[in-house]
């Protein structure tokens, strides 16, 4: 049967009793009784086609482990999705976002574009207008009303009838270079499939959408599950991200599991996260223990060296290296993997410890894609084991940056998908005042997710007191690189519009106020491009350099070093680099080099292999892959990055190794080859 709200003599509305109701703004629910189940991961192997390709066959591990739950009061759900009509009775302003980018223009869409704290809101509003406690679904309430006594993959079983489908792919909408354009863009009208007027089926207890369509927005905190019986949990007590269920359109079937978990900044607005609503008091479960901080944030020392401006005799050169820093066990699957470690960034911490980030993951273009961390401790001879520093769950991190200021302030950007792929980024920006000890919350500097907004190396402050932020302008391997400045440390930025040649472009500032860049791609007469802009990146004017294009798996460098110069970190590529040694003989190289420039980028000299110019060693480049270390040959490709130490050694590192030099090194010719 289907009961209405009634209402009190004194007019307040009274909790409804039967199996179902429609409220005051015609939004019907249906009630979900008390009960327990098992949550998480039920499968040992999931069925062929339904594993993300390369990597687990039996989900992932924030699934786990699996736990009984005890769901102790009926509440009552919403039998779809919050819908455009619902949600702009509370938010009439809300309907110039219809049909932004294609998606939800009419009134019995799922409504998207809303932030958790739009949910939060929302059902206030209707609280408030009611007189009955509306709210978000916990993680664990949502879980069991989509299984509804299942414990299949799917509701459905273990497989999804076709009706549930919209667009189920990996997709790169918007980005015009790679997706389909507006035939991704799907309608997402509530218990309706693509096709016909029939409805896509409800689960047994009356709830339509829970695998697809949108995604929807918990009440939790995301964190790790606990073990051992819980009854009526409500996640975590804090955290960076509000937990998201039941996937949506636009995406692999795998994300639409019933066990599946997901997890987004609350801020965020995009186009495939919506709402949907429950009816009952909130759960009176405790929140899950705050779990032990990664082990790079572990006992981190507040203490500034005495000797921290001390180092090898400058006099002499020095180098050393390589010295592996991406310590990961083999075999790890996840949510750190072993397999494709890639695009790190290094600083030093205030307190000289070495600082790294990089991405893990089984495909660049997926959404298990993390950021994980290793810190070198100040005096150590060892990096620690990687462990995790930024995941918002099943999105993809693509890709982050690090850079210490000169008060020692540490700051972090990140670029974030909505779900698979480098596409559609926003970014985001922590800061941390204790060398990485703690950070502080996510803040979204660019919201809209967009090309030109991938960060990638070369941050600094420009001389007018202004951050310098580069980001990739497009996804492909030419098209170039965009810039953003703030003159408010890092609370609002501007792009001034121009772009670089050449995509990972490494920018720095001439003393004359100028910019200048290298990139990837773009090549102009088989060089590298160079850019240089008078105006702050408005407009670039572009040359060829005099170094080989830089390809696939590779990006430069360029820093200003404290003793004055410029040095150029680059790759020989196909095209062979000649460099002068010791006895003023020309010679080949191949891999890895340096270079120094004495006049604002017009020449380079005192070009270096990144080697210790010894007998040939079998070395481990990007994920294990082995070259030959030696007098002619360094390291044939991997995304590098660089810092200088307050005691002046530069630290160079590939996708896998750390390289340790002084301006010394630097500066001298490299030995003669040995006469036989």
């Amino acid at each position: 049967m289907v009961f209405a709200l009634s209402l009190s003599v004194a007019g307040a509305a009274q909790m409804p009793t039967g199996g179902s109701f429609t409220n005051s703004i015609g939004m019907k629910l249906v009630q979900i009784e008390a009960g327990g189940f098992n949550m998480g991961i039920l499968n040992t192997s999931l069925p062929e086609g339904l594993a993300k390709g390369r990597h687990q066959r039996d989900g992932d591990p924030d699934e786990q482990p699996v736990h009984k739950v005890t769901i102790s009061r009926p509440f009552y759900m919403g039998v779809v999705e919050v819908t455009n009509r619902q949600y702009e009775q509370y938010d009439p302003g809300h309907r110039h976002l219809r049909g932004k980018m294609g998606f939800s223009i009419e009134n019995e869409e799922a409504v998207v574009f809303v932030s958790w704290h739009d949910a939060k809101a929302f059902c206030e509003w209707l609280s408030k207008k009611e007189g009955l406690p509306y709210r978000l679904p916990t993680e664990a309430e949502w879980e069991y009303a989509c299984r509804a006594g299942t414990t299949s993959v799917f509701h459905t079983g273990d497989s999804l009838p076709e009706a549930f489908g919209k667009n189920v792919r990996t997709s790169w909408y918007p980005d015009p270079e790679r997706c389909k354009g507006r035939a991704e863009v799907v309608p997402l009208h509530v218990a309706r499939p693509l096709v016909h007027m029939i409805e896509t089926p409800a689960n047994v207890w009356g709830l339509y959408d829970m695998h697809g369509n949108v995604e929807e927005w918990c009440e939790d905190w995301y964190g790790a599950y606990a073990g051992g019986a819980q009854v009526d949990p409500v996640g975590m007590a804090a955290g960076d991200f509000k937990v998201t269920r039941g996937g949506s359109h636009s995406t692999q079937l795998y994300y639409l599991r019933s066990a599946n978990r997901m997890a987004m900044i609350p801020e965020d607005r995009n186009w495939i996260i919506g709402f949907r609503v429950v009816l009952g008091e909130m759960p009176a479960g405790d929140y899950l223990p705050v779990p032990p901080a990664p082990l790079h944030q572990q006992r981190v020392s507040q203490r500034i060296p005495d000797d921290i401006t001390e180092g090898p005799d400058p006099s002499r050169p020095y180098f050393s290296g390589p010295l592996q820093y991406v310590r990961i066990p083999k075999g790890s699957e996840g949510p750190i993997f072993s397999r494709h470690n890639h695009v790190p960034r290094i600083v030093e911490c205030g307190n000289g410890d070495l600082l790294s980030i990089w991405y893990t993951c089984v495909s660049e273009s997926g959404r298990e894609l993390a950021v994980v961390a290793s810190r070198l401790r100040y005096g150590a001879n060892e990096w620690e084991q990687a462990t995790m520093f930024w995941d918002q769950p099943d999105r993809n991190e693509h890709t982050s940056s690090l850079w210490c200021d000169a008060d020692g302030t540490l700051y972090h950007f990140n670029g974030f998908s909505v779900a698979a792929t480098w596409g559609p980024l926003a970014v985001l920006m922590r800061t941390s005042t204790d060398h990485g000890k703690s950070w502080s919350k996510a803040r979204v500097i660019l919201p809209e997710h967009n090309r030109r907004q991938m960060p990638i190396e070369s941050i600094f402050r420009t001389q007018d007191g202004r951050i310098l932020l580069p980001c990739d302008a497009v996804t492909g391997g030419s098209g170039g690189t965009a810039i953003y400045l703030s003159d408010d440390n890092g609370q609002t930025w501007t792009d001034p519009g121009g772009t670089i040649a050449g995509i990972h472009a490494c920018v720095a500032q001439l003393r004359d106020g100028r910019l200048i860049a290298f990139g990837r791609g773009d090549n102009i007469d088989g060089k590298m491009p160079v850019s240089i802009s008078s105006d702050m990146g408005r407009y670039w004017k572009r040359s060829a350099s005099s170094f080989p294009p830089v390809g696939g798996g590779k990006r430069p460098l360029v820093l200003r070093l404290q003793e004055g110069p410029l040095m150029l970190v680059s790759f020989t590529g196909r095209q062979k680099v000649k460099v002068t040694d010791v006895s003023g003989r020309q010679r080949e190289i191949s891999g890895v080099f340096t270079a120094l420039s004495y006049d604002e980028g017009e020449s380079w000299t005192n070009i270096r292999l990144v080697s210790h110019d010894g007998p040939d060693t079998t070395v481990e480049a990007m994920d294990g892959r082995p070259f030959k270390l030696g007098f002619s040959t360094a390291e044939p490709g991997g995304y590098n990055s660089v810092c200088q130490g307050a005691n002046g050694l530069v630290r160079l590192i590939t996708s896998r190794q750390l390289y340790t030099f002084n301006y010394k090194w630097l500066s001298t010719p490299p030995p003669a080859e040995v006469q036989r």
